[in-house]
């Protein structure tokens, strides 16, 4: 059976399917939301075409109606899907690969953004209402040197934290252009990644938190790119500065 996805959006259908997984600790019988979950997911890996890995899959999910062998074969049946979305990977055009970032994978998560980062030739903006720190300290080594980077939060939501290092690395880096802003209390309410005033990505997690708790993604938003740019370059503007 051939896949009835292109091979970039088997990649981030399972890549979401592995991030929404729901907890399957505990000996109770499977919950509608667990029900509902393996049901998807077993879908997915069927339309995929993957005729051995859905053969894993299904032998895996079997073994969780059995409270004895339940985390063996939630072992088993991720592992099924972690080969899929890696097979899936090395299929999808380069432009896919990496978006999807594993739960813990510090690493991964610097790469995701090292690669988008690495595309731009003179602007980033950061959108984040929950920014901290963090931001820097992980993630703005990968911005090229001769590229300006902005950082916007909200008033009500930005951590403590933000301020100081902001004003740390401009004092270490000053010949690199960083600048910070806060708009009004609860304005932001997304996470997004803006590159040169054309290319435009959505995270689903504050970069604080990348990956560190669950899985990630990292989604290039190109049909509403434009919307996005213009509706964050307008808020920038009216933004206070922090930094």
């Amino acid at each position: 059976m051939v896949s009835v996805f292109s091979s970039e959006e088997l990649y981030r259908r399972i890549g979401r399917i592995i991030e929404e997984c729901p907890s399957f600790a505990g000996l109770a019988p499977l919950s509608g939301d667990q029900l509902t979950w393996l049901g998807r997911a077993e879908a997915l890996i069927e339309a995929s075409g993957d005729k051995l890995i859905y053969t894993e899959f299904a032998a895996a999910r079997g073994s969780l109606v059995h409270s004895t062998m339940r985390q063996s074969g939630l072992q088993n049946l991720m592992m099924a899907l972690y080969r899929l979305l890696a097979k899936a990977e090395l299929a999808a055009p380069a432009s896919a690969q990496g978006a999807f970032i594993p739960v813990g994978g510090s690493f991964d998560a610097y790469a995701a953004l090292s690669k988008v980062f690495s595309q731009a030739k003179s602007d980033i903006l950061l959108v984040d209402p929950y920014m901290d720190d963090s931001v820097l300290l992980d993630f703005a080594g990968a911005v090229p040197e001769t590229v300006t980077l902005r950082l916007l939060s909200d008033q009500a939501t930005v951590k403590p934290s933000l301020e100081p290092a902001a004003k740390k690395w401009k004092g270490q880096y000053p010949a690199r252009g960083l600048q910070v802003k806060l708009t009004p209390p609860r304005s932001l309410h997304d996470r997004a990644i803006l590159v040169d005033g054309k290319d435009a990505w959505t995270i689903t997690q504050s970069f604080k938190d990348l990956a560190k708790r669950s899985p990630a993604e990292i989604v290039k938003a190109n049909d509403i790119a434009a919307l996005k740019i213009s509706a964050y370059e307008q808020i920038w503007h009216t933004a206070g500065v922090l930094a």
